[in-house]
């Protein structure tokens, strides 16, 4: 009887080991910035740097390093917004705009990519609104449950500082990422959707390089 009392508790005693060993938050907690102001963060940015634990999305913006141009515009008497985006693929400007709902949680929004059929949670992780934002986001496929985890810095200009790349390299090593597999966005121009990009000849490179 002493025996099976004593297994009684080992067994009683692993369970709660174990229910104790699960994290009570389903998802990763991530510190939005302090006091977010969506207002000020609406505009016109560019994402110059992005990383990502999602090969596919590793693949194919190595394919395309090209800076994105984004403007978010508020909806009125929704708080939500829409992110129009811009660039340049195979010789095309393209534009998609995505949908973002504002949460109880200020720098937190969600939008649903249907292409994937992953439901996406977007973090303003730090920002100073008139120059850099730096973007963390959480995807969930469905029906697999694949995660994934990107991180983007975002800029109100084409070029971003030393200083501050430095501190977007220490948050993607903070959530588990490498920073030498950070992928810089490169300039190609800005272009105008339903318009034709021609690229310049030698002749007009060499006298844009002169003058």
């Amino acid at each position: 009887m002493l025996s099976m009392v004593s297994l009684v508790s080992l067994l009683v005693l692993g369970l709660a080991w174990t229910l104790k060993a699960i994290p009570v938050h389903s998802e990763p907690l991530v510190t939005t910035q302090e006091s977010f102001d969506v207002d000020r963060f609406m505009g016109r940015w560019f994402e110059v740097a992005v990383v990502s634990t999602c090969p596919h999305y590793m693949e194919h913006k190595r394919g395309n390093p090209a800076i994105v141009a984004m403007e978010l515009q508020q909806i009125a008497t929704i708080g939500n917004f829409t992110m129009t985006s811009t660039s340049l693929r195979n010789g095309s400007c393209k534009q998609t705009t995505t949908h973002f709902s504002v949460t109880d949680t200020p720098g937190r929004f969600f939008h649903h990519f249907a292409r994937f059929g992953a439901d996406v949670d977007s973090f303003v992780v730090h920002t100073n609104y008139d120059g850099f934002a730096m973007m963390l986001q959480l995807s969930t496929e469905k029906p697999s449950g694949i995660q994934t985890i990107k991180a983007k810095l975002y800029s109100r200009t084409m070029n971003m500082g030393s200083d501050v790349m430095e501190n977007f390299k220490t948050l993607v090593r903070h959530h588990g990422m490498s920073d030498d597999n950070i992928i810089i966005n490169q300039s190609k121009g800005e272009c105008v959707p339903g318009e034709q990009v021609t690229k310049p000849t030698p002749a007009q490179s060499q006298g844009e390089s002169s003058s």
